[in-house]
């Protein structure tokens, strides 16, 4: 059972109390009332203090045998939050020095009010650019490397990235190999599919205009693509390719059709919901015997988790608004800022099985065309393959935290109070399946995006390598062949929800 801290009174200072409260009652298993699954919250007397629960944490010996973490980093991109920001782009490049900038974006986004003004604005200081819209919705190797080899011959300052997701994470490998021009294209790419190595060196600014409330991109040092070759995505993820700056400009998501608020929304819903459940930042091994080779990813921690939660139960609030009324600008305004908050929980915390896995349902599409998304090639949009896959996921990962999962179910509006702990997986799958299915238009299940049971086995096949994410996933076996049955399960429990 949660402790009724949990919930959270209205007002600002007693919300920020509940969200202390509910990461010191659910944070990592160093207490006694953490790691024994019979230890019931109520025998505490009172409620303990921030100051005690913190002493009960960092009071335990750090791990002799040199095999667990033992710390955790924070980072995550400067960010400037108003309607009417993007026009400040300009000055911003003028303040850094920058005298030839490289614009990316998409040809959607190239025409809309966003574009405009930043290109007014870099105009208006006199600043050189040139700009690359070519970017592909959900990048593949092909469209990444593309829009390298048009970045390496400019040599640019500094880089604005103007459009969603994929616009932000294709400005960032463009970046990334202009600074590493002799560098292979696999040499940053995750491992095992590419070599993993650590960015080196500071990379160029990067100002990231998000004009979708999703992938929280502008915070993060991750960019993903799909490696046709091996039918699954992958992507590079380090600190240095982060956003110098992140412009939230609530005006820019306006443009966004429903179908593209729903579905960046549900990138949102994971990242929250993930970040929030992947196992603590020191039950993760190997600990780095270099700084350098730290994670970005680095599992569930005391910051994280206060970003993670937020962005948990904005969404679940404002989603459904934003999503119903095109002119519902507060719902929108939230669901940018959500995103945001999101991206700083997950680019420290991590993904895990949602993410893992709708990598291949992603990259091996069967012919599924999402409605509302104005591209010719056929598109299972990210949040879309994230969220089909999350009511059985976190069925499965319940067990690992009872308390961390019913806190979530209680984000979406469950009542607690009477729910046993170990039903705590259940209740959150069947409250986050009633979530997607009240926000109507989505597929239910992996059948409504062309699937079938044989189609599994290739699933898996491109789940496996994305090690990364999965070392997070709580509940899920170190073992391949047990992890294998334990991700076909998942895989036909998410056929039809």
């Amino acid at each position: 059972m949660v402790s009724p801290a949990v919930r959270v009174a209205p007002s600002a200072a007693n919300r920020a109390l509940g969200l202390l409260r509910t990461v010191q009652y659910t944070h990592p298993p160093t207490c006694p009332c953490h790691s024994n699954p019979n230890h019931h919250h109520h025998h505490h007397p009172q409620t303990p203090s921030l100051a005690s629960h913190v002493r009960r944490h960092f009071a335990t010996p750090v791990d002799s045998s040199r095999e667990k973490e033992y710390a955790f980093e924070m980072a995550a991109s400067s960010i400037r939050f108003g309607p009417g920001a993007t026009k400040e782009v300009g000055m911003d490049f003028k303040n850094m020095g920058a005298k030839r900038v490289c614009v990316v974006t998409d040809t959607t986004v190239g025409k809309l009010d966003a574009m405009k003004q930043a290109i007014e604005g870099l105009s208006r200081e006199g600043i050189e650019f040139t700009v690359f819209d070519k970017v592909r919705v959900e990048p593949k190797d092909s469209s990444v490397k593309e829009a390298i080899a048009f970045a390496k011959p400019y040599n640019p300052d500094a880089f604005l990235a103007v459009g969603g997701g994929s616009v932000i994470d294709t400005a960032k490998m463009m970046n990334l190999y202009t600074v590493f021009p002799e560098a292979d294209f696999l040499d940053f790419v995750n491992a095992p599919l590419g070599k993993g190595l650590p960015i080196t060196k500071p990379l160029k600014p990067l100002v990231a205009v998000p004009t979708t409330a999703g992938t929280g991109s502008e915070t993060t040092g991750t960019a993903i693509f799909d490696l046709v070759s091996k039918k699954a995505k992958t992507g590079v993820a380090h600190r240095n390719l982060k956003p110098t700056l992140g412009i939230c400009d609530p005006l820019n998501t306006r443009t966004m059709p429903s179908a593209v608020h729903a579905s960046s929304g549900l990138d949102v819903l994971c990242h929250s919901l993930e970040s929030w459940t992947a196992i603590p930042y020191n039950e993760r091994t190997p600990r780095p015997t270099n700084p350098i080779n730290r994670p970005a990813y680095q599992g569930a921690n005391p910051i994280s988790d206060i970003f993670s939660l937020q962005a948990l139960r904005s969404t679940v609030k404002y989603l459904p608004r934003a999503v119903k009324d095109p002119d519902d600008f507060e719902a929108q305004s939230n669901m940018l800022l959500a995103a945001t908050l999101a991206g700083v929980g997950f680019g420290n915390a991590g993904v895990h099985l949602c993410h893992g896995m709708s990598y291949p349902i992603s990259s091996q599409n069967p012919g599924y065309k999402h409605r509302g998304y104005d591209v010719e090639h056929t598109i299972i949009p990210h949040g879309v393959s994230v969220a089909v896959t999350a009511p059985a996921v976190f069925r499965f990962t319940g067990a690992s935290n009872p308390d961390r999962h019913l806190a979530a179910a209680e984000a979406f509006g469950v009542d607690i109070s009477n729910v046993k702990r170990e039903s705590a997986g259940e209740v959150l799958g069947a409250a986050i399946a009633e979530f997607l299915i009240k926000l109507g238009d989505q597929p239910r299940g992996l059948k409504d995006l062309g699937f079938n049971a044989s189609d599994i086995d290739g699933l898996i096949e491109g789940t496996i390598p994305q090690k990364r994410v999965l070392n997070l996933a709580p509940s899920l076996s170190e073992e391949l062949e047990e992890e294998k049955n334990e991700l076909r399960a998942l895989f036909e429990q998410s056929l039809e929800y």
